[in-house]
């Protein structure tokens, strides 16, 4: 039995430095520069120690992609403590505007095609719910009758709008962030000005 779990625990680290290696290659050259065979030669290995873990390129940016959603529902509930709702709506779109911003590569594969639909959605649903959340909970705070889930994919595609903007060297990341805020903002004003 050790010498079974050791090989567990080695086959962990293995996969960890694989996934290290691939998230790296993809944040330097985007998906184009991921290949099994530089992700071998990052972690010197050969590649059918590479296959051993994920079947293909495929395979290994989809775990990345699910890892990415994992850290960013991670952020989003960090950023997202104030007292305050419209605070920590404001917070939440900063968060997910930096994160898409610090990983720029990693973010247009979590919104691409790395993953099928049903399957991106469902490596999404941690981040849906925390936003959702936010949104409902908005929307009870200040008594506004709200299609959440209509009202989220309003939000989520702004954001998406303006962390692409921010890609842009006229605008940049930290005028994408206040000008995410300053978007959502505006659309909770709207919304409440209606209700």
């Amino acid at each position: 039995m050790p010498g079974s779990e050791r090989r567990d625990r080695e086959k962990v680290v293995v996969r960890g430095r694989i996934l290290a290696a691939a998230l790296q290659l993809l944040e330097t050259e985007g998906a184009p520069g991921v290949t099994m065979r530089r992700v071998a030669e990052a972690v010197d290995y050969t590649a059918p120690i590479i296959y051993q873990h994920f079947a293909n390129k495929d395979a290994l940016i989809g775990e990345l992609v699910r890892q990415g959603y994992d850290e960013l529902v991670r952020r989003l509930e960090t950023a997202s403590h104030d007292a305050d709702i419209d605070a920590r709506l404001a917070a939440a779109a900063s968060e997910y505007l930096r994160f898409a911003g610090e990983n720029a590569h990693l973010f247009e594969a979590m919104n691409g095609t790395a993953l099928g639909a049903a399957e991106r959605r469902a490596a999404a649903e941690s981040v849906i719910g925390v936003l959702s959340k936010l949104i409902d909970d908005w929307a009870e705070t200040h008594q506004v009758t709200l299609e959440v889930p209509q009202a989220y994919e309003i939000i989520w595609g702004t954001l998406y709008g303006i962390a692409a903007l921010g890609r842009l060297e006229s605008i940049g990341q930290a005028r994408a962030r206040r000008l995410g805020v300053n978007a959502l903002r505006l659309l909770l004003s709207g919304w409440r000005s209606i209700s």
